[in-house]
């Protein structure tokens, strides 16, 4: 509604790639999982205490999606809905399933891939109830998929079935609100990685949080996998690894001080950051003297940048700070390189049209160092690409070169 025209083609396929692509990617996703297990819903519960965290964070979002979308409707509020609907699948995708997938690749069906599917089906068919007056087609497909073909006595059609109804005990404020704080951490966290040029598969030591709320162990933990990071820590105090930077606002101290501009300059430049920020924030202004004469700052007269220490990257967003420590020991590099290769393998199993499940042998050659961390980590690369065997010093057919910060070598991979 608020586009000047009501149609184009860029705004169709900006709606195509961020919701109605990323929706039918997750619906693929458990249609391919679902598949190789033979997973049939109408033999399973979702028994709500037997869920883990994760799985009750999403139980929750859904519910409230419901009562919100379902509130909106009915005062007509049609693009809160759409929004609402499309941060929903965004986190659906990009957080539930990326954040579980490897419970649907073990080989037993345990009850915590019982859990991971039957919540991933239960939100896959709720939503597409929800967004079937917007995505008449695509919902029905979804539906017709996975309801219709496993429960006869099911409406033929989603246009038939009633609009979802949400169950308020179902609905954790307190989950969602500490889930939401996890994911503002990892947007910091990975805008400082960023600005510090250090690849995400390169794991990092430690890491620092300052923020009004400490979250517990479930939480960091997702934290730390998130951005690879060893040891993540929440602190009171970051000024051992953030300071600041202050320059005058001309508009507000020249009319003020116009004489000794040269000197404030001088003295701001050379500062303490910490100290001058505590003094600020203590008696909200700094003072020091400039040829005699007092100087009094207060904030509107500064202009003030967090600055990096050496050693750390942080970002701030109001309230909450985060810090890495970018000091990489010897170990950690090795891990580094090991994440890269493994990556780089997963590539050519997909590169190579290799099932999901396929078993392979492993070529490497042309890099002593390469090969050497390969030797020394086996067993959790051939674990994580369902190798059989590292063949050192030799190529296949399928070989290519490549790579890897800075070393290049020629690995292949075989199916077997």
């Amino acid at each position: 509604p608020w586009l000047p025209n009501r149609f184009h083609d860029g705004a169709v396929a900006e709606g195509q790639r961020k919701f109605m692509g990323t929706l039918w990617n997750t619906y693929a996703f458990f249609v391919l999982y679902a598949n190789i297990d033979e997973f049939d819903a109408t033999k399973y519960t979702l028994d709500y205490d037997k869920l883990s965290v994760m799985d009750k964070w999403l139980i929750s979002k859904l519910n409230t999606l419901v009562k919100t979308v379902d509130n909106n409707l009915s005062d007509y509020k049609i693009t809160e809905s759409a929004r609402v609907i499309q941060d929903f699948t965004d986190e659906l995708s990009n957080w539930y399933v990326r954040r579980s997938r490897e419970r649907f690749w073990g080989k037993e069906m345990t009850q915590d891939k019982i859990n991971a599917y039957m919540t991933l089906y239960t939100a896959l068919v709720t939503l597409a109830k929800v967004v079937a007056p917007m995505i008449p087609f695509m919902a029905e497909e979804i539906y017709r998929n996975l309801v219709c073909s496993i429960d006869k006595d099911a409406p033929i059609s989603i246009h038939l079935c009633d609009y979802p109804k949400y169950d308020e005990s179902k609905i954790d404020a307190n989950l969602e609100a500490c889930m939401d704080e996890v994911l503002k951490i990892v947007v910091l966290g990975r805008s400082a990685r960023n600005a510090s040029n250090i690849k995400n598969r390169q794991p990092i030591g430690k890491m620092f949080v300052k923020s009004e709320n400490a979250l517990d162990e479930f939480y960091t933990e997702i934290v730390a996998d998130e951005l690879n990071v060893k040891v993540v820590e929440f602190t009171d105090n970051v000024r051992e690894c953030t300071t600041y930077n202050f320059k005058p606002q001309l508009k507000t101290v020249g009319p003020k001080y116009g004489k000794f501009l040269g000197g404030i300059r001088e003295y701001l430049a050379n500062v303490d950051g910490n100290a001058a920020m505590d003094e600020l924030e203590a008696n909200g202004a700094i003072k020091f003297d400039i040829d005699g004469a007092t100087i009094t700052l207060e904030k509107d007269d500064l202009l003030i940048e967090s600055a990096q220490v050496e050693g750390f990257a942080s970002e701030s967003d109001n309230s909450i700070t985060v810090v890495l420590d970018t000091r990489l020991s010897d170990e950690l590099i090795e891990e580094g390189f090991v994440r890269e290769i493994i990556s780089k393998l997963q590539t050519m199993r997909k590169d190579s049209g290799f099932e999901v499940m396929d078993n392979i042998d492993i070529y490497v050659s042309g890099n002593d160092k390469i090969k050497a961390i390969m030797e020394k980590n086996a067993d959790e690369i051939k674990n994580d690409v369902l190798a059989l065997a590292i063949v050192l010093d030799a190529n296949c057919d399928n070989s290519k070169e490549w790579n890897i910060n800075g070393e290049k070598v020629s690995l292949g991979v075989v199916r077997k």
